[in-house]
């Protein structure tokens, strides 16, 4: 390996912790240098790769010091060095209610106003490679959480009490130093030039990283917190925010030795019980053993009691492989989706994931709950994900629009948007499988709404429904519920997946599924006698 030096401000935590990790890891290889940052101190050496850590700034450490950044980019550029690998960080996506899991570093992030942290380091690349790509090979690196760091997130995981955010329960990835080292060795080994997330295997959600590291978790009201932090840093622990390390892995042969777990661990001075197995816990957030309490006691309660759910057809569910579960949504609170989990589960014993709208997510409590129950972010890239692991993704193709269809018109099915359902089971090899239900839009019927602008901004609802019960009391009522699971359409067996580029074959298929759930929902509001009780099935229809 060749000699690299690393540059780097006095009293640079991070980057003394990064060069002894070098160092350790050298094996008599290469020579680490700390080369502090002072004027002149650049030489020329076209045998030397650089790594620039950046200093970090403010009390949270999150942003890094630009005008440090600059002066740095501006000696180098007078160089000719054979590689410079530029520190940067996962910060770089930002985070919030719409933000995707596992990102890629094509990842475009939607930045608003006040986003300083996020536009800080996108400005640090951005000034790296106007000074330094002409003549230099450079790299950037964009690593999660490392542990220990100055960052608040780390601050706040190592310590004995630890302040959350009441309510919310981040899934985090965290990085040793030694993983850290690692991906700058497969960096001066690999002639690769470009841009790579740093990222352990495996993710942690905060609640149980505090827990298992022997902290103390204090949960407090985001209100509270935001008299001595800016809303930004809060949402870093209000959100999940997790990189994808698929292109480090396949390019530079990357591979992490720790989990998010163990670096923490180890950050904390703690060792790990090998003979007790790492919990393995979900990448998107879902919590089995917390569906199957509540399956054995609240929901059941619900689906029983309350809204006595009678189905059919869950038989037409495949017990195993992907498959796309297209239902309708009312009711504008998500209880149709948790129900249709909980009889899948209670019926085949399978966990499906539903897409979900971020306004969900902005909430306490309700932010957990859905994550807890398979809730992933309506984007693509998420969705192929979930097929990719051959599980079911349940959708509802008529958006938010539908969540909020005025009762006088509830069981009338909205346009299907663009039709992304259709194309994923094309592109996926998956059948769809359509399923209506007739009682939901019983629970919260809207018959009327409140435009607001400072409501919308916030939850992103189109409105504020008004109910006869909400949002004055928000109490379902008790209407009865009827759930029909229909014969699924084996579109991988008709069409190539080239159709999922035909407009036609798209929407022919798509008008095919809305004219069967309508179809469904009409035969069953015909047999239905009552809100509250009796059947909506013919007699003699198979369960």
């Amino acid at each position: 390996m060749l000699p690299i030096a690393t540059l780097n401000a006095e009293g640079n935590v991070l980057a003394s912790s990064l060069v002894k990790e070098l160092q350790a890891t050298s094996e008599g290889e290469s020579s680490v240098a700390s080369v502090r940052d002072q004027y002149g101190w650049i030489h020329q050496n076209q045998s030397v790769s650089y790594l620039y850590v950046p200093s970090l700034i403010g009390t949270d450490a999150m942003a890094p010091d630009l005008a440090e950044a600059e002066r740095v980019f501006r000696n180098l550029a007078l160089q000719r060095s054979r590689k410079i690998i530029v520190l940067s960080s996962a910060l770089i996506y930002g985070t919030g209610a719409s933000r995707q899991a596992l990102v890629s570093e094509d990842y475009v992030t939607s930045r608003k106003a006040g986003q300083v942290i996020s536009t800080s380091w996108s400005i640090l690349e951005k000034l790296a490679l106007q000074y330094l790509s002409e003549q230099n090979k450079v790299t950037i690196l964009r690593p999660v959480t490392l542990v220990p760091s100055p960052a608040l997130l780390s601050r706040i995981l190592t310590r004995r009490f630890a302040p959350t955010l009441l309510g919310h329960d981040a899934t985090l990835q965290l990085l040793s130093p030694s993983d850290l080292a690692n991906a700058v060795r497969c960096v001066l080994l690999r002639d690769c030039p470009g841009v790579f997330n740093v990222a352990p295997d495996r993710v942690v959600p905060m609640h149980a990283a505090i827990r298992l590291a022997g902290g103390l978790r204090i949960p407090l009201p985001r209100t509270l917190r935001r008299l001595r932090k800016r809303t930004e840093v809060l949402d870093y622990l209000r959100y999940p925010w997790t990189v994808s390390n698929q292109k480090i892995k396949s390019v530079l042969g990357f591979k992490p030795t720790k989990t998010s777990l163990t670096a923490l661990l180890e950050a904390r001075h703690r060792e790990s019980d090998e003979a007790v197995q790492e919990p393995d816990f979900d990448e998107f957030g879902m919590d089995r053993d917390y569906i199957r309490f509540y399956g054995n006691n609240f929901f059941k309660f619900l689906a029983d009691f309350y809204w006595r759910i009678e189905e059919r057809g869950v038989k037409h569910v495949p017990r195993s492989g992907r498959g796309i579960l297209v239902g309708m949504h009312r009711g504008f609170m998500p209880w149709d989706g948790v129900m249709a989990l909980h009889l899948l589960v209670q019926k085949i014993g399978r966990f499906p994931r539903f897409l979900i709208h971020p306004g969900l997510l902005k909430f306490p409590f309700l932010a957990n709950f859905m994550t807890k129950l398979g809730g992933v972010i309506a984007c693509q890239e998420s969705a192929d994900r979930v097929l990719e692991s051959n599980e079911l993704l349940g959708v509802f193709p008529e958006g938010i629009q539908g969540a909020f269809t005025p009762y006088r018109d509830s069981y009338q099915l909205q346009g299907f948007g663009r039709n992304a359902f259709v194309k994923m089971a094309l592109l996926h090899r998956a059948p769809i499988i359509p399923f209506v239900t007739v009682g939901s839009a019983e629970i919260f019927p809207i018959l009327g709404k409140i435009e607001s602008k400072l409501w919308h901004r916030y939850a992103e609802w189109p409105f504020i429904p008004l109910t006869p019960t909400f949002p004055i009391l928000p109490l379902p009522l008790p209407a009865k519920w009827h759930t029909m699971f229909l014969p699924p359409l084996h579109v991988e067996r008709t069409y190539p997946p080239e159709a999922a580029h035909d407009r036609s074959v798209v929407k022919a298929i798509s008008l095919e599924v809305r004219m069967r759930m309508q179809q469904a929902i009409d035969e069953m509001l015909a047999q239905r006698r009552s809100i509250f009780w009796g059947s909506a099935f013919k007699q003699g229809d198979s369960t």
